[in-house]
């Protein structure tokens, strides 16, 4: 990979740090937050040492191809990406952000993960050979790992104090936010997964599930606060998603995928405790990372990022 430019930390003291995640740093500008994805990458609640080249630029651009394709289902944050047009900076910040930067719109965030699932995988596998149903949802039997299922379903979760995602029922969803919030998420959840599911089975893909983030704008005296309801966050990246490639799919075994799923088995192969700090990744493990978060992004865009 030729003019690598790996981004891990970005110090910017013109502006206002609103937030530092795990892999995104959030600047307030004015009324709105410039949101930045660096090259960090973690698994298993830690930030891991290296940065994996582009991916940043990936999770950004893709976010907002997938903002872009799915504004007729729901409104989204989204304002621009161009760096230039979103804030005034020193030319020395302007290559280190360009493709990486999202200036949004600031809203509350309504704390519950939207996932939609269309494929038996992960947890949701794991719970269904426990009990044949997936957060309260009763699924047909006999049904093997990474078997569709015949509609998508909506699998709620919130965030534990470990960092981890707890899958609720819609039930517990409904008393956390009220039944006709949690009726619109799940119905818009549903709509733009199934669009973009049509979408990148065409470009060789499959979107085994997905987790959607809603948040609320100031409603501005409407007498509805719910229509105000937007996409926050990422989306449908793989990061906040499950890709796997459409050639040689076969249901009854675990399916390679674009995610950072090569990164946890990894971790999980030399025995790390998994408690911080985590160890670092040899360069091939950096470089084919890097090559999924490219490939994914240029089958589903059919534009080159790098």
């Amino acid at each position: 990979m030729k003019n690598i430019n790996v981004v891990i930390n970005t110090d910017i003291p013109e502006l206002s740090l609103f937030n530092r995640g795990k892999v995104r740093d959030i600047y307030e500008v004015g009324k709105n937050l410039l949101i930045v994805t660096t090259d960090r990458i973690s698994a298993f609640d830690s930030v891991l040492p290296n940065g994996i080249p582009y991916k940043g630029k990936a999770l950004t651009l893709l976010s907002k191809f997938w903002f872009n394709y799915t504004s007729a289902l729901a409104e989204n944050h989204l304002i621009t990406t161009d760096i230039k047009k979103a804030v005034k900076l020193p030319e020395k910040y302007v290559e280190m952000l360009s493709g990486r930067s999202m200036l949004v719109k600031k809203a509350k965030v309504i704390p519950i993960e939207c996932v939609v699932r269309g494929y038996l995988a992960g947890s949701a596998w794991k719970e269904y050979k426990e009990g044949g149903s997936v957060c309260g949802i009763k699924l047909s039997s006999g049904l093997k790992e990474c078997d569709g299922l015949a509609e998508p379903i909506f699998t709620p979760a919130i965030k534990a104090t470990s960092g981890h995602d707890v899958n609720i029922s819609y039930a517990e969803a409904s008393e956390m936010v009220g039944e006709e919030v949690i009726s619109k998420l799940r119905e818009r959840s549903i709509a733009i997964y199934k669009k973009a599911c049509d979408y990148a089975i065409k470009r060789g893909i499959i979107i085994s599930d997905t987790k959607f983030e809603w948040g609320m704008l100031d409603s501005f005296g409407l007498s509805s606060a719910e229509d105000r309801i937007i996409l926050i966050d990422e989306l449908l990246t793989p990061d906040s998603s499950r890709f796997w490639p459409l050639e040689g799919y076969t249901p009854g075994r675990a399916q390679p995928s674009f995610d950072k799923q090569f990164v946890r088995d990894y971790l999980e192969k030399i025995g790390w405790d998994k408690n911080p700090p985590a160890p670092p990744l040899p360069d091939e493990i950096v470089q084919k990372t890097s090559e999924k978060y490219i490939q994914a992004y240029r089958m589903l865009t059919g534009k080159k990022l790098i």
